[in-house]
């Protein structure tokens, strides 16, 4: 009688968990991180590419344009001198629209497009690991498996493959990231828009946003 009630007691525990969605993760999937200033360059010369094809394909041949800094569209430069990744991608992604052949002033005019873009940083507070990839914990259990009649000096050589292998794979990720989204304007329409996301060094945040080393040192220091 009591094995009966702890039954029926586990069975509706179990059908009132059920009740309630599990947590997933998404497949498995990459992000690039963005960790010195030709990852920039690269960014910069895939939006100019695709800023000159667009201008292409709207007949946009002889309008120029002007990239307009972050600060410049939130209207809060107030004449301080831009963020470090801001004045940098402003600068890689003139020189690129120039060398795609895309008119392009310095200044704003009445007949020119704005290549707009926006800077988010996104801060996780939670720690964050990033677990092998799909196969790998199968592979490694199968070499394992394969030397388990071995001799023990081999298996033990196995044992550390693996676990090296496995170490290799597991990554924390950090707490930034940044999203930044580039778009052509014309008479407040948007004529493209395409927003990017990368990974970015935590220690690296302030270059994205107005600040210093300096702020950094203060926000962790405020923290103990």
């Amino acid at each position: 009688m009591v094995v009966r009630v702890v039954i029926v007691l586990c069975a509706l525990l179990v059908a009132g968990c059920s009740r309630i969605p599990q947590p997933a993760g998404y497949s498995y999937t990459e992000q690039q991180k963005m960790q010195a200033a030709h990852h920039w360059e690269v960014l910069a010369n895939d939006v100019a590419n695709q800023v000159n094809a667009e201008l292409i394909a709207r007949g946009y041949l002889d309008t120029p344009v002007h990239v307009r800094h972050a600060c410049e569209r939130a209207g809060k430069c107030d004449g301080a001198p831009p963020f470090v990744f801001d004045q940098a991608f402003n600068d890689l992604l003139t020189t690129h629209l120039v060398n795609f052949g895309v008119p392009t002033r310095p200044v704003p005019a009445d007949d020119t497009l704005e290549v707009d873009y926006k800077i988010q940083v996104v801060y996780h507070r939670a720690s964050r690991y990033q677990w092998p990839q799909p196969g790998v914990l199968t592979a490694l259990t199968a070499g394992i498996m394969v030397f388990r009649d071995a001799p023990l000096e081999v298996a033990a050589i196995a044992g550390a493959a693996a676990a090296d292998a496995l170490w290799s794979t597991e990554v924390m990720n950090g707490h930034y990231e940044v999203i930044i989204t580039t778009s052509i304007v014309n008479d407040n329409m948007y004529l493209m828009r395409k927003s990017d996301i990368y990974y970015i060094n935590d220690m690296d945040f302030w270059q994205y946003q107005p600040g210093s080393p300096a702020d950094e040192l203060q926000l962790t220091s405020s923290r103990f």
